[in-house]
């Protein structure tokens, strides 16, 4: 007869092993049979979705006005050297969550991607090729780099930046993979328990254990949701304790409306997280949130109007009281 129980073991063995300052391998052990891949499978998909990373989303070239022009004693057209670019990997230096770098070059050089580390950014792949001149060319470009999370297309950010620069496919994320596998694992006599292997490379913008990190903070941020202010009132019937419906479009995070990757990262750099911080603040204010353009301002008030609140609406003072107090335990 099986033993019988009212709770799956937990499992209690933890381990980092580290391949190189780009890979590593993270171990957790034993799961019940059946566990392991509820746990690793979300979790991968939160290292390839949400770790934040850094890319150019937006470049201005000397004496080019779009993709498919040149440069006088470049060997690369600027589509190749954009696709150059794509594959070098900035990281900001500081605090910093977006910068404007510029680079100016003379030939006769092979540019490549230790040339472009300064005070502002460090370059984590120094021997990737951007551009060869010959001995009367002149570069100079300047660079837009932000901080992000995922990938964001070029047609999202064209209307965001300044007419004389070209849009960007920016390519946040910083692993490059992220895979796992399931052992069997020996409890006592039983061989039916499980061990989770999952490997982590990324391409120097974060370690893997700090990516993996990351991973876990949103999933639990992701969870929050299920917190402790949640009670069973009847068996069919989950509420909130204490909140109005009101307060609950209030307190439901910025992602819920919807925005373009732009308006979003705007928004989540300055540290907004609910609808009602946006409800609170006056339209000059947000007007004011960094790097947030008309079109941005424009579109965040349309959706905000879709859930049926104005910037700088005036709230009931008992909503408005707990909204507050919700913003300052984020």
């Amino acid at each position: 007869m099986k033993k019988i129980k009212t709770t799956p073991l937990a499992p209690s063995e933890f381990e980092v092993e580290q391949i190189s300052d780009n890979e590593a391998n993270i171990i957790a052990y034993p799961f019940e049979t059946g566990y392991a891949v509820s746990l690793a499978h979300p979790l991968r998909r939160f290292l390839l979705s949400s770790s934040v990373g850094y890319a150019p989303y937006a470049i201005k070239i000397e004496g080019a006005k779009h993709e498919f022009d040149s440069v006088r004693g470049m060997l690369e057209d600027i589509s190749d050297f954009i696709l150059n670019l794509k594959e070098i990997r900035f990281k900001l230096l500081g605090d910093a969550s977006e910068a404007e770098v510029e680079y100016n070059f003379a030939g006769p050089a092979e540019i490549k991607g230790k040339d472009l580390s300064n005070d502002q950014v460090e370059v984590v792949t120094p021997d990737a090729h951007l551009a060869t001149l010959n001995e009367e060319a002149t570069l100079s470009f300047t660079l837009k780099i932000a901080q992000g999370i995922g990938y964001v297309p070029s047609e999202e950010i064209i209307d965001e930046i300044p007419e004389d620069y070209i849009a960007l496919d920016a390519y946040f994320t910083p692993v490059k993979s992220a895979t796992y596998k399931i052992e069997n694992v020996l409890v006592e006599d039983n061989p039916n328990f499980e061990k989770v292997v999952l490997n982590i490379k990324t391409d120097g913008q974060i370690t893997p254990v700090d990516a993996f990190r990351n991973s876990l903070e949103v999933m639990y941020a992701q969870l929050g949701v299920f917190n402790s202010e949640i009670s069973i009132k009847s068996a069919n019937t989950i509420e909130r304790i204490d909140e109005s419906p009101e307060l609950k479009k209030l307190t439901q995070s910025i992602d819920t409306l919807g925005l373009s990757a732009r308006s979003y990262n705007c928004l989540d750099r300055s540290d907004i997280k609910y609808i009602g911080e946006i409800v609170l603040m006056s339209p000059n204010d947000l007007k004011n949130v960094k790097n947030l353009g008309k079109k941005s301002y424009d579109e965040i008030v349309e959706k905000l109007s879709e859930y049926g609140f104005e910037v700088g609406s005036k709230l009931p003072a008992e909503v408005e009281s707990a909204l507050k107090k919700k913003i300052e335990a984020k």
